[in-house]
């Protein structure tokens, strides 16, 4: 698009930020429970592979059910409301786990955060890239994953202070030890329960944005996305985005949705190009990282404390490299970017596998070399995934077909993160990390073929490149 209109920066910001706060909740319930597990595992007494598996990515059956249920209302409810039902329930998740007395329950709660987060992960993206500018849609949709990073960070930080604050605990403490201390008793449920406050707050503020101007048109609220649109960008904007969108949609697509139409053979190639970077994303093994990082430190040689510590550079180093995205992701693109990523954590991920199949698994290397590989998936993997999926998918069936790339993103996490145990058990240390290395290098192939760069362009230009008229 080439045209230029005179954009209220101010208020994108505030309701990209507001929006982007479903990512933050999201980074904190993701990677909260890695620091709680040293301690609600004592606690609940869970000894097989199977419960810890469980107690660790029972919530990625939330998060799939939540994408489910995206798939089918929201394009019917639009945007804002389930956002603002994801907040509830990212609060209610947040007590519940925390007073939880029994590892149902606590499964329970942690399942109904899933909800949420699969919710917040599916629409806040879409929802970002449907309001803002296409020369600067990547550095907005960006910024929900940097949120998903200080919300990551947070959590580690938090965990880390309250497992500080329990200064009988040995270094080396045993597991009956850990048990019966406070952080294996009352501990972990603080790290929980601090969720609770930006829980509520992102829930009392959704009420305040906009619904998405193009949802809004695709429900045959014209006006009302008009007045959205003079907001964004002033009249002429308006006048031209309601046009453009349009043009996009049949009299058939207003005010309903076509479940057919995610058969069509060119619509469907696009969704199964979703769904392969939904699963490269998730098994390019960074969650073997996030949620098994005590066990990776520990078998490096670390004890508890500094293994709490490694997981909080662990979140700065997310954190900083997301900054690196924002400010080249619309200057570079996003093909380029996620090709670059890929190949590096090949390099990375032959190299750990080196260091523990050597046994020079002991100290500072496989931390660096782990901190690498977070910084190569955090610039790239981590924020382009949403940033491509927002982008790709056409008006008329936006919702539906990104629930089906998230709910794909859920499904190869928990496929992850539930077999992991048994896997590492089965193949050991330098296997897994080869073995992600591997299906990286097949993602490097794959994407360098068939993904299209999409930087510039307007949504509805991006639909016509793709899927033609």
């Amino acid at each position: 698009m080439n045209k230029q209109f005179n954009y209220n920066q101010t208020y994108i910001w505030l309701i990209c930020i507001t929006a982007a706060m479903g990512g933050f909740l999201f980074g904190y319930d993701w990677v909260v429970i890695g620091g709680a597990k040293p301690f609600y595992e004592p606690y609940f007494n869970l000894t097989s592979a199977t419960q810890k598996g469980w107690g660790t990515s029972s919530a990625l059956v939330g998060c799939m059910a939540g994408a489910l249920l995206c798939a089918f209302i929201s394009d019917k409810l639009g945007r804002k409301r389930l956002l603002i039902a994801s907040g509830l329930l990212f609060s209610l998740s947040a007590l519940g786990t925390a007073l939880a007395d029994s590892f149902y329950m606590f499964n329970v709660y942690r399942i109904m955060g899933g909800v949420a987060m699969g919710i917040s992960l599916n629409l806040s993206p879409m929802y970002i890239s449907e309001i803002s500018p296409p020369a600067k849609r990547g550095m907005f949709v960006t910024i929900m994953q940097l949120m998903v990073m200080f919300g990551v960070l947070l959590a580690q930080l938090i965990n880390w202070q309250i497992s500080l604050l329990d200064n009988s605990l040995p270094a080396n403490a045993s597991l009956e030890v850990i048990a019966q201390s406070w952080n294996g008793q009352k501990g972990w449920r603080w790290m929980f329960a601090a969720e609770f406050i930006p829980a509520i707050l992102f829930f009392v503020l959704m009420y305040f944005v906009p619904e998405s101007a193009r949802w809004l048109i695709k429900n045959g609220q014209i006006e009302e996305a008009k007045k959205v649109f003079q907001k964004i960008g002033g009249t002429a904007y308006a006048e031209f985005e309601l046009k453009d969108v349009g043009n996009t949609l049949s009299s058939e697509n207003v005010a309903r949705v076509n479940f057919k139409e995610l058969l069509n053979p060119r619509i469907l190639k696009v969704i199964g190009l979703g769904i392969f970077l939904a699963f490269l994303q998730q098994w390019s093994g960074i969650n073997m990282v996030i949620y098994y990082a005590a066990d990776i430190f520990q078998a490096a040689g670390y004890d508890l404390k500094e293994m709490m510590l490694n997981i909080v550079v662990i979140g700065s180093v997310m954190v900083l490299s997301v900054f690196i995205t924002l400010f080249t992701v619309d200057k570079f693109g996003r093909k380029s970017l996620l090709l670059l990523g890929t190949s590096s954590m090949v390099i990375v991920y032959i190299l750990i596998g080196l260091c523990f199949q050597l046994e020079a698994n002991n100290g500072l290397t496989v931390v660096l070399l782990i901190l690498i590989n977070i910084m190569c998936y955090s610039i790239t993997l981590a924020p382009l995934l949403w940033v491509v999926l927002s982008e790709i998918f056409p008006n008329r069936i936006r919702g539906a077909a990104m629930s089906i790339a998230a709910l794909a993103h859920w499904i190869g996490n928990f496929s992850l993160t539930f077999t992991f145990p048994a896997i590492n058990e089965a193949i050991g240390w330098a296997n897994n990390f080869w073995m992600h290395g591997v299906i990286c290098a097949i993602g490097f192939l794959i994407l360098y073929k068939f993904l299209p760069e999409t930087k510039g362009k307007t949504l509805e230009e991006i639909e016509r490149e793709l899927i033609g008229s």
